[in-house]
């Protein structure tokens, strides 16, 4: 199979779908990996690097995507960069929060087949390729360090000649692998930890880091299919506001995470609520991408209001992009062995369950004839 990698155009990404460990991998496969110059820069890895490891290394976009057969990217591609495909060719990408449909134009043109990579299934054969879950765990990490270097205090408690200080409070909104994350992180970092989440395993999870769970008693029935938490009633949300307001007064950093595939993200503190915190305190809400779980949060934005600093980062993940990026291709190398034949030529099969989630077009056609 032949594969090409190309540097990423979107503002600010950093990151690399293939990295030389994996294309090493791969080419011991018998697979031909084309890399334009340069790609994997920004993450911290030279030509050199992937020469070593058996790929070409091509000066000109162009000649790196000629004949290509699968094209992994990290973004989203725009129509232009989908015009300088090869017809025929599959591209695999993650989607963004821009719906698919605009896509399917610049796609049907060159008879691409487009896999998008959040729509992974959440079964467990298919654990190894979920992107989501491996770029969220570096996302809920920078966070709290995001939080940390914006609070007017130290997260843990210091003992010194100047007397006792007193551990910073911090609360992670939604229990997920980014939120998760975040809990670890803020707990190694010494702070006191709570986490909130409606979903009954999730719960357990915060309690097992050693944080405490604060809001209303959570349903067994709270989970959706793929392990997300499914949307609330009015009654559950009036539940959860109310046993959020009464926590999030006494926090120094809130740290939100909570999101419904393909919908708006809850809102889960309100204006209001908001006014609780002490001036100084901070909140950096990753679902800003996606509306925002707290109310004044921008996307991509530092806004202050009535002196609490609202972080609303975008893609923070490409802001560690050298584990980011192995992360990732080991997600795509998986996928790309998924993808194969015994002799190593790529096969797209919509009927297979994995494949047929994850399918925008085969061949520049919308399967099904409408659009996803």
């Amino acid at each position: 199979m032949r594969i090409a990698v190309v540097r990423e155009t979107s503002p600010g990404e950093a990151r690399v779908a293939l990295v030389p460990e994996v294309v090493a991998r791969l080419t011991k496969a018998g697979h031909q990996i084309s890399i334009e110059r340069g790609a994997g820069l920004a993450a911290g890895f030279t030509d050199a690097d992937y020469e070593k490891a058996g790929a070409r290394v091509l000066a000109a976009r162009a000649e790196a995507l000629t004949r290509v057969e699968l094209w992994p990217r990290v973004r989203r591609p725009t129509a232009a960069e989908l015009a300088e495909a090869p017809e025929g060719a599959t591209v695999v990408s993650m989607l963004g929060v821009e719906p698919a449909e605009a896509l399917v134009p610049a796609l049907a043109a060159r008879r691409l087949t487009f896999l998008a990579l959040e729509r992974v299934p959440r079964i467990t054969r298919a654990q190894s390729m979920d992107v989501l879950s491996s770029q969220a765990t570096v996302a809920g990490y920078k966070a709290v360090l995001l939080g940390a270097a914006e609070l007017g205090k130290l997260l843990p408690l210091l003992t010194t000649a100047a007397g006792t200080l007193a551990p910073a409070r911090v609360l992670v909104l939604g229990a997920g692998v980014a939120g998760l994350q975040a809990i670890a992180t803020a707990r190694r970092l010494g702070a006191l930890v709570a986490g909130f989440d409606v979903r009954l395993a999730a719960r357990e999870q915060i309690l097992s880091l050693g944080a405490t769970f604060v809001g209303p008693e959570v349903s067994s029935d709270a989970e959706a299919a793929g392990g997300y938490a499914r949307a609330q009633t009015a009654e559950e949300e009036a539940q959860t506001r109310a046993a959020l307001a009464a926590a999030i007064p006494q926090q120094d950093l809130l740290i939100s995470t909570a999101q419904v595939p393909g919908k708006r993200a809850p809102v889960l503190v309100d204006a209001a609520t908001l006014g609780t915190l002490r001036p100084g305190s901070v909140v950096v809400d990753l679902a800003a991408e996606s509306g925002g779980n707290v109310e004044g949060t921008r996307a991509g934005e530092r806004v202050v209001v009535g002196g609490v600093v609202l972080l609303g980062p975008v893609q923070l993940a490409a802001t560690v992009p050298l584990h980011a990026s192995q992360m990732f291709a080991r997600n795509v190398l998986t996928l790309v062995q998924h993808l194969s034949t015994k002799e190593g030529a790529l096969k797209i099969d919509p009927q297979d369950e994995i494949t047929r989630a994850m399918l925008i077009t085969l061949n520049g056609q919308v399967p099904g004839g409408s659009g996803r």
